[in-house]
């Protein structure tokens, strides 16, 4: 039996079915959401104080709002500019944003989560395109997915390393969607901290610096 990296609970693992483990073939959903949940997407638009984005399961960023824009310096992308996964492992200037000592459990939690996703949709064409990307393009990538960790990604506590307002200790907490493809992650701050201080200040800094509004759906 394989630990799970630390900061994955074992509450939060999902087995993986033994047919699957097995060999045999299963059937899951052939392509995943592309539209942004109608659900979701409501309540993304009425959170103007907080960083929020919705995210799909296989880590595409669909949606933000105009303070997660500010926190991660840029709108939803489409294509491989826009996957959280994809950013993390092949793009290293991504990685400026959490700090060194946090990145190897980030980078374990997000293929655990990915390899839960491929358990449930084993077919989706989008899913298994991104793991042949990855596992081309990194090593690393290579290296956790061939553990076999399964686990799937929910509320956490995180430091973002921003480059104008400096580190921010964050709790994200997810909210998903019927289906569980999508999920709303909101970034907050303890009241009265340092960190929810430089968050209102990025309020601030994001209406200057995103002042002609950007394509977000």
């Amino acid at each position: 039996m394989r630990l799970l990296p630390p900061g994955l609970s074992a509450r939060r693992v999902m087995p993986v079915p033994l047919h699957r483990l097995a060999g045999y073939r299963t059937w899951g959903r052939s392509t995943s959401a592309r539209r942004v949940s109608p659900g979701l997407l409501l309540v993304l638009d009425r959170l103007v104080d907080a960083p929020a984005q919705v995210v799909s399961d296989s880590g595409q960023v669909l949606a933000r709002n105009a303070m997660a824009e500010a926190l991660f310096g840029a709108p939803a992308l489409p294509g491989r500019a826009g996957n959280a996964i994809w950013r993390m492992f092949v793009d290293r200037g991504s990685r400026r944003l959490i700090p060194e000592d946090l990145r190897p459990v980030l980078m374990a939690s997000h293929v655990a989560d990915l390899r839960a996703t491929h358990a449930r949709r084993p077919h989706d064409e989008e899913v298994n395109a991104l793991i042949r990307d990855l596992l081309e393009a990194s090593d690393e990538f290579r290296e956790l997915w061939e553990r076999h960790d399964v686990a799937v990604m929910r509320n956490c506590t995180k430091t973002i390393l921003h480059p104008e307002v400096g580190p921010l200790a964050l709790a994200s907490e997810v909210l998903l969607d019927s289906t569980g493809e999508q999920s709303l992650v909101l970034y907050t701050a303890q009241p009265g901290t340092n960190t929810a201080e430089k968050l209102e200040l990025l309020r601030v800094l994001g209406r200057e610096k995103f002042a002609e509004p950007w394509e977000v759906r």
